[in-house]
């Protein structure tokens, strides 16, 4: 008899507040490990603030989470061995080439064989061609897939990414994603925000719905589905999509709670 791996994240009843706005709101989820999990939400949601609680950047109010079996509150130095975090926007240096950043990253974390570790990575994420050329000159899609290569540089079990195809292309999007399904299929876990939603439904293993800092439901793309009824026209079922599964949740809220985007700001 085989026995399930533990959740490579735990989150139970966290809360968060800033002053008197309250961002979270005893938020509940796991991640099993080696997944792609979507956390799904509106600007204001409290998507970074959880995310930076995890990677040890913020502390909880209330609640408990752990990451790689390890507290994030009690155990915050083992958090950070486990992880890596890339933002919105591409932590790249510009004046370096893309081989002198990979290796940078490698020294600074003190990792043998700095130049073989930045040629795995830049033929992994297919940078071979652009090695030598300063990041500046890279594309969107680019820049960004050199920041998720040197994110992994020290092998972390866990991955977050915040929002990383905010700003970029259709073509340039595409390239991210290839590289999210790459990481999950080498045995990563990666934990996604976005506000779009066509990259949780074509990414996510499975998708929570986080709205005015609470989980409103967590499933698979199919369980979501299910909430709605099918569509009938002219005679013809048509499956709910996760855009109608989104808005049936949360609505057209653009009027939300200003105070829910004091965590933006954050």
């Amino acid at each position: 008899m085989t026995t399930a791996a533990p959740p490579a994240i735990r989150v139970a009843g966290l809360e968060k507040s800033f002053a008197d706005t309250v961002v979270l709101h005893g938020v509940d989820f796991e991640v099993a490990p080696g997944t792609i999990f979507a956390l799904l939400g509106s600007n204001g949601a409290g998507k970074t603030t959880l995310v930076r609680i995890l990677a040890t950047l913020l502390r909880a109010d209330g609640g408990v989470a752990s990451v790689a079996g390890w507290d994030v509150a009690t155990d915050s130095a083992r958090v950070r061995q486990s992880i890596s975090l890339t933002g919105q926007f591409a932590a790249v240096d510009e004046v370096l080439t893309g081989r002198e950043n990979l290796v940078l990253v490698a020294r600074l974390r003190h990792l043998a064989e700095p130049g073989a570790i930045a040629d795995e990575l830049l033929r992994r994420f297919s940078l071979v061609d652009a090695a030598d050329r300063r990041a500046t000159t890279y594309s969107g899609g680019m820049r960004r897939r050199l920041d998720i290569a040197m994110s992994l540089i020290g092998e972390p079990s866990v991955i977050f990414l915040d929002e990383p195809t905010t700003g970029l292309d259709p073509q340039a999007r595409l390239e991210v994603w290839q590289s999210i399904r790459h990481l999950a299929a080498a045995g990563t876990t990666v934990l996604l925000t976005t506000q779009y939603l066509d990259e949780a439904e074509n990414l996510a293993d499975r998708i929570a719905i986080l709205h005015q800092g609470r989980i409103l439901v967590e499933g698979s793309l199919a369980e979501l589905k299910q909430l709605l009824p099918p569509a009938q026209v002219e005679y013809v079922e048509k499956q709910p999509t996760l855009e109608d599964v989104f808005l049936a949740l949360v609505g057209n809220d653009d009027g939300a709670d200003a105070a829910n985007r004091t965590e933006d700001r954050s």
